[in-house]
């Protein structure tokens, strides 16, 4: 799911919101919760997950054309862990209906 098709679904969940205020809301929500990973602050959701920051020391790497070795700084990545209730419905979901796999080829 994108976040334009989030704001048109949940500006028919709730036809008294004007798009546009759907549209700030959302936004506000993913600004506040990028600001407070920048932070190195966890954001926990109930019922949906947590997201915090795993840290990736510096290693030497391959560059693939070349083969020379290449020095990677030190970083941060965002990751998210789903709850337990969000493991569950997924779960379940897919125990009811079946998706199909991707191909190997």
């Amino acid at each position: 799911m994108t976040k334009s098709k989030l704001i048109d679904l949940l500006a028919k969940k709730w036809p008294h919101l004007e798009r546009k205020d759907v549209e700030l809301a959302v936004g506000c929500i993913i600004e506040h919760m990028s600001k407070a990973l920048m932070a190195n602050d966890r954001i926990e959701i109930r019922g949906f997950g947590s997201f915090s920051l795993h840290y990736h020391p510096p290693f030497t790497g391959r560059d693939p054309r070349s083969g020379g070795e290449l020095k990677l700084p030190a970083r941060y990545s965002p990751y998210f862990k789903p709850g337990k209730d969000l493991r569950q419905r997924v779960d379940l979901q897919r125990t009811t209906c079946r998706i199909k796999q991707k191909s190997s080829f």
